[in-house]
């Protein structure tokens, strides 16, 4: 069939009540039950699902009920699996202090996942700037360097590449991504430092002195759970589940219906929760289940309103110029607003048509266009809170402990500030092919270092009368 262009209005909307119902007078108190959220994602998803049942048939709603339940389930066991582990202590939250969580995290992020690096370090992060009245942008850049950016190494790292995977790209393939996700990686981080000594000079007396007087070791509580996180990985990485397109075909019988990945990642969280120590999960991480609630709920409007918009876009794509600039720019800017999973699968497969034979092929995709897709689909998925699932838990958790993070619309102002020059630059210097786009991507880079070279240098003069201040 084909699908018109208003087929995407449910989708629309519900990005607009993400964005809008927060920050409306009238309806910000009322959004933030998350029984008012359900009622919104099931007003818009419900009717959706119904239309593409009728006009698409039941494949298309059995596609996005695997889908969602294989999504919500590895975030839902990360969630507690992370919830049961408490890194114990309180260091002294300066710029350098947190700039090596985030590049731990950074790191850690292709190799447990970015929802698992992400819950893993934002609670310890967070304790250890609990005395700092500037806490906005660490969990900011929480987002754009844990949750997203840092899983581009291994399949294991963020969804998308998992799904490749799953289609025949090699396991260690994302390996040759390195300079990418170092390049990226590195001027996020002395951005970061930049704007955090900033904000760290400009700390009260009082916040600076108790941070320096509140000094304890650091230890790891509840290591119980790391058998626990180290058996979801295991089974993202080797435990076969169902296949979400071939059940929805009604190809796959017995068995096959199984999903045995899941089930385990269920009993992993089941026995981090029986097993775990409650204190450490509800005295010291301060638990509750809202911030997985929020997101369960909002993903089931967004994987019904998206069904169709996904249709949309593989019907137009052809249609599309592609190459891979565009490759870049479509899959990493439909990333930030569609779930970057079935984003990534979708342009995958549009650039497997465009194969011919002087193309270098990886799993059928010549790897000139595999490149800027994956590069896109894992970078781009921080430029909103909906672009990656660890996205909106890590800014539920930053709330529930106090934190002010903005709105669905102020969130993006600050992405496309922060974190878009980086991937312009990234996108000029590694995916474009003229001599000029690079040396516009290394001016880029180099302007964004001298930027950051400033801020230090006013950070230094504030913190010179600061430190004054703090002597007398």
């Amino acid at each position: 069939m084909t699908y018109q262009w208003w087929v995407l209005l449910p989708f629309i909307f519900m990005l607009a009540s993400i964005a809008l119902f927060p920050i409306i007078p009238a309806t910000s108190h009322w959004w933030e039950r998350n029984s008012s959220q359900l009622i919104v994602a099931l007003t818009l998803g419900v009717p959706t699902t119904l239309w593409m049942v009728f006009h698409a048939g039941a494949e298309s709603f059995t596609l996005t009920a695997i889908d969602y339940f294989q999504f919500i389930t590895l975030l839902f066991a990360l969630f507690v699996v992370s919830g049961g582990i408490h890194l114990a202590g309180d260091i002294q939250a300066t710029p350098r202090n947190n700039t090596i969580f985030l590049a731990i995290g950074g790191f850690l992020a292709s190799f447990i996942g970015t929802t698992g690096a992400a819950m893993l370090l934002i609670r310890p992060l967070l304790a250890t700037n609990k005395e700092r009245a500037y806490r906005v942008h660490t969990v900011l850049f929480t987002i754009f360097i844990v949750a997203n950016c840092g899983g581009l190494l291994t399949p294991l790292g963020d969804p998308p590449l998992f799904l490749g995977f799953l289609k025949g790209v090699p396991f260690t393939w994302t390996f040759n991504l390195w300079k990418e996700w170092a390049f990226v990686l590195a001027l996020l981080l002395f951005t970061y430092y930049s704007i955090d000594s900033l904000y760290y000079a400009a700390e009260t007396k009082k916040a600076i002195q108790q941070d320096r007087a509140e000094i304890t070791p650091l230890r790891l509580d509840g290591k119980i759970n790391l058998i626990f996180f180290a058996l979801i990985i295991i089974s993202v990485a080797f435990i076969p589940s169902v296949d979400a397109h071939e059940a929805a075909a009604g190809h796959v019988h017995g068995l096959a219906l199984i999903p045995w990945r899941e089930i385990v990642m269920l009993a992993a969280a089941g026995a981090s929760y029986v097993f775990g120590s409650r204190d450490i999960r509800f005295r010291d991480n301060g638990f509750t289940w809202t911030p997985i609630a929020e997101v369960g709920i909002l993903f089931i409007g967004i994987f019904a309103t998206m069904a169709p918009a996904l249709k949309f876009l593989e019907q137009v794509a052809p249609s599309l110029p592609l190459n891979r600039v565009t490759f870049f720019v479509f899959a990493g800017g439909l990333s930030s607003v569609l779930d970057n999973a079935p984003t990534y699968l979708t342009f995958f497969e549009m650039a497997k048509v465009l194969a011919t034979p002087d193309h270098l092929l990886i799993a059928g995709v010549p790897l000139l266009y595999l490149v800027p897709i994956s590069l896109g689909a894992v970078f781009c998925g921080a430029l909103t809170y909906i672009g990656n699932g660890p996205n909106f838990m890590v800014k539920s958790v930053a709330e529930a402990d106090g934190v002010p993070m903005p709105t669905f619309g102020r969130y993006i102002v600050h992405a496309l500030s922060l974190l878009a020059p980086v991937l312009v630059a990234m996108a000029l210097v590694f995916v474009a092919e003229s001599v000029w786009a690079h040396m516009a991507g290394w001016c880029i880079a180099a302007l964004l270092v001298a930027v950051g070279v400033a801020r230090l240098i006013r950070a230094r003069s504030v913190s010179v009368v600061h430190n004054q201040g703090l002597k007398d």
